[in-house]
């Protein structure tokens, strides 16, 4: 990942990102029940790129999560009704111990930072600071057997969230890794963003993030964890065969049909820029996917 001077953040808005935040709730740019408490977490040196994060304003503000609302204001709006306490997650299938884990579990274990670049099939972007720790951490816990050949994460089905009293898609939401993706040292377990725990319209309290991927293959406000042996169907492939595949890698010369790929918005600027292989992360990723057509597996 080759970096210019243009990606650099500038030093002060990074260390006072937390400041900025609470600033903005104070003005009401930011409802109060949507910022939560202080993390506590590293920051792991191997991923704190010197990468412009987005404002805050923007990557808490527009967001794609249709369990809310299918404008992407609704989330926003619509936080508060989606109720986290409680929260478990279980995960079971092809493992010598399945297990429930609440979210004090999750939470014990080590919290980092990374600062990752996210991106959105529909031509948006942004960098934003996660934390949380590498899923390979969690599935590592249920020792997963030989047949473990693809993880399936399945998010909350609630009757009482606004966007699921539409059946704009076959609810529960549904994703899924072949397991080397998923036992993969980039792939995350987010439970904050910018210092904070998570607000409810990022996937709170706890969410996926695969950055080499488009940004809808990183599940929100996830319940399950399966460990399977065939390759299951997402959301989006069962809605649209057509135009999603199971793969979903960041690959600027396969045109979703809707959306050329080849550039991309960050999320504050009225300037596109030219979209990454792998989102950025070629060298990271590229070999997952060796003899593979890219664009029939896309």
């Amino acid at each position: 990942m080759r970096l210019t001077e243009n990606h650099v953040t500038d030093e002060n808005l990074y260390l006072n990102r937390r400041q900025f935040v609470k600033g903005m709730t104070a003005t009401g740019l930011i409802g109060i029940p949507f910022i939560a408490n202080a993390l506590d977490f590293s920051k792991n040196q191997n991923y704190q790129e010197k990468l412009k994060l987005t404002d805050p304003e923007h990557a808490l503000h527009y967001n794609n999560f249709y369990e809310l609302g299918t404008s992407k204001e609704d989330p926003f709006r619509n936080a508060d009704k989606l109720k986290t306490d409680g929260w478990q997650v279980v995960i079971e299938g092809e493992c010598a111990k399945p297990q429930t884990f609440d979210m004090d579990d999750l939470l014990k274990l080590e919290q980092e930072e990374r600062i990752y670049r996210f991106r959105c099939v529909e031509g948006w972007s942004m960098v934003v600071p996660w934390i949380g720790f590498p899923l390979s951490k969690l599935l590592s816990k249920v020792e997963p057997n030989s047949k473990a050949k693809y993880v399936e994460f399945i998010s909350i089905e609630d009757p009482n969230l606004p966007g699921q009293r539409f059946r704009v898609l076959d609810w529960p939401y549904r994703e899924g890794l072949r397991m080397d993706e998923a036992m993969h040292p980039l792939t995350f377990m987010a439970t904050g963003i910018y210092g904070e725990s998570l607000p409810n319209q990022n996937g709170a309290p706890i969410r996926l993030v695969v950055p080499w991927k488009y940004g809808f293959k990183s599940s929100k406000s996830i319940v399950k964890i399966r460990l399977v042996e065939k390759q299951p169907l997402s959301s989006w492939m069962v809605a649209t065969p057509s135009e999603y595949g199971f793969y979903s890698n960041v690959n600027p010369n396969v045109s979703h049909p809707r959306w050329s790929q080849a550039k991309e918005r960050p999320l504050g600027s009225f300037f596109k820029k030219k979209t990454l292989m792998f989102n950025g992360y070629e060298n990271e990723v590229a070999s997952l996917y060796k003899g593979m057509d890219l664009k029939k597996n896309f």
